[in-house]
Order: C-alpha cells, then structure tokens, then sequence
C-alpha cells in the first residue's frame, strides 16, 4: 500500500505553504467524499490521499494572494440566503398559481353547492314553519 511520503515535497513556485496545500487538499477531499470523480488515476483509494496527489500534481486551479482575497470579498458580498430567498419566491408563485387556479374551481363549485344546501334548508325551514301550528 503506498501513501503519501512525509514530509510532502512540493513546488514552492506553485504553492506558497503548507497551510495553502493542506486548506486546499482538504477542500477537495470534501469533494471526493461527496461523489465527485478524480482528476487523476490515484495511487491510493482514500478521498484525502487522492486529494493531496492532485493538489500536487497541480491539477487542482485555486488563487492565491491579492487574487485570493479580491475573490474572498466578493463571496462575502454574495448573500447566498437572499437567492435561495428569491428561488423560493419563484417556486412558490409559479406552484400557487396553478394552486390558485385549482382552489378558484373548487370554491366556485363549493359556493354553489352551499348555497344551493343553504336554500333548500329555509325552504324547508319555510315550508314547516307554514304546517306548524304555533302553540
């Protein structure tokens, strides 16, 4: 079983730290543990051993330095909330007005059977109340 020699020897021109090399292999091994296939044929089988041979190989593009923070500010600035807000919004009106449709045709039947239940009840009402003697 081969595994990732320590310490990990890398291209200090490419990565600027460890720290970068461990964020960014992490970031990937998150992605391999949900599914997401291999950039690379992998000497090993474990989602963070393969993730540290591709962020090696440099495979994997990330940014670094002013580009890095310009790109942090702006997904600061993204509020990821307000979009699943205004998608929410978007299903629900496009789901409510067929819903609104189906409800308007049941009602106007159902007002219409009620009221035509509630007419025959005081006509009924009407009819005995003539019959009775009051006593």
């Amino acid at each position: 079983m081969d595994i990732v020699s320590l310490p990990i020897e890398f291209d200090k021109k490419k990565m600027d730290s460890r720290f970068r090399l461990v964020n960014i292999a992490g970031q990937r091994a998150k992605e391999l543990a949900m599914g997401v296939k291999p950039k690379i044929k992998a000497k090993g089988k474990k989602a963070t051993t393969i993730a540290i041979e591709e962020t090696l190989d440099g495979v994997l593009e990330f940014l670094v330095g002013e580009e890095a923070r310009a790109a942090g500010e702006e997904a600061r600035k993204f509020d990821y909330r307000k979009l699943l807000e205004e998608k929410k919004r978007e299903a629900v009106t496009e789901d409510l007005s067929e819903l609104e449709k189906d409800l308007k045709v049941y009602l106007t039947e159902k007002k219409e059977v009620d009221r035509r239940a509630i007419d025959e009840f005081f006509a009924e009402k009407q009819e005995k109340g003539g019959e009775e003697p009051e006593g």
